[in-house]
Order: C-alpha cells, then structure tokens, then sequence
C-alpha cells in the first residue's frame, strides 16, 4: 500500500516539514507592534499638528505686513540682544550678558512703567493685600 499525498484536511496535522508537526491553532501569534497601539497613533497626530504649527509660525513670521506692525523701532535692543547671544556663543560669557542685559532693558523700557503701576496696584487686591499684610508682619531685617 503506498501512502497517499493527499493534503491534510482542516483538523488533521500535516507533516509537510518532514516529521514537524503543526496544528493551525498551536502556532504563535504575532504580539501587537508599537505602530499598531493608540498611544502611537496619539503620538503622530500631535506630531503633526506640531509640525503644522511651527510652519504656521514661520510662514507669519516672514509676513512682510505683519512685520511692517512689528518692532522695526526696536532694531537697536534686538540687535544688542542677539549679538550678545551670538558673543556668548563665541566663549565670552560677560560680555555677551551685559550687551544681552542692554538689549532686554532698551526693548522692554516702554514696559517697565505698565509693570510697576500694576505693582503698585497689587495691594488693592483682596487676597494679595491680605498676603502682603501677612508677609510685612514677619519679616525681620535681622
């Protein structure tokens, strides 16, 4: 009797592998990728929108009507500011912190005064006047 090469059917075990048998449902199942988790796909969306946005930002940047608004005024303390950032990146850390200082105060000196009225108005309010009532009981200059 010779045997027959017929294939198996669907609930026998076949010994195509010379000897090695295999069940369809004893077979390993493949484990979940990291691609195919939500958290992944959380993380291209909001990949996205980023890179959405930071073109956004450069694309208004360079706006030429939005930078005729701008601080064209300013161009003395920004310059001072970023030269100072570009000193500091040369290895001279002094001398680019006093041209950044320079540069921050001449960019923000329209702003102190809003600063300091607030400030000056900050005791009106309920609950920082009663903090301040607090903070000037306890303190000591000793």
């Amino acid at each position: 009797m010779e045997p027959s090469h017929a294939p198996p059917s669907r609930g026998q075990l076949s010994s195509s592998s010379g000897g090695n048998f295999q069940h369809p449902n004893l077979l390993p199942r493949a484990h979940p990728t990291p691609s195919s988790l939500p958290i992944a796909e959380i993380g291209v969306g909001t990949t996205g929108f980023g890179i959405f946005f930071i073109l956004f930002g450069i694309l208004l940047y360079f706006d030429s009507v939005l930078l005729a608004f701008g601080n064209r005024h300013k161009l003395k303390g920004t310059s001072f500011f970023l030269g100072g950032v570009v000193i500091v990146l040369l290895r001279w850390p002094l001398l680019g912190m006093f041209l950044e200082t320079y540069g921050f105060l001449s960019l923000f000196k329209g702003f102190f005064p809003v600063v300091f009225g607030f400030l000056g108005n900050a005791s009106d309010i309920p609950f920082l006047s009663a903090l301040f009532r607090r903070l000037q009981g306890t303190s000591s200059m000793v």
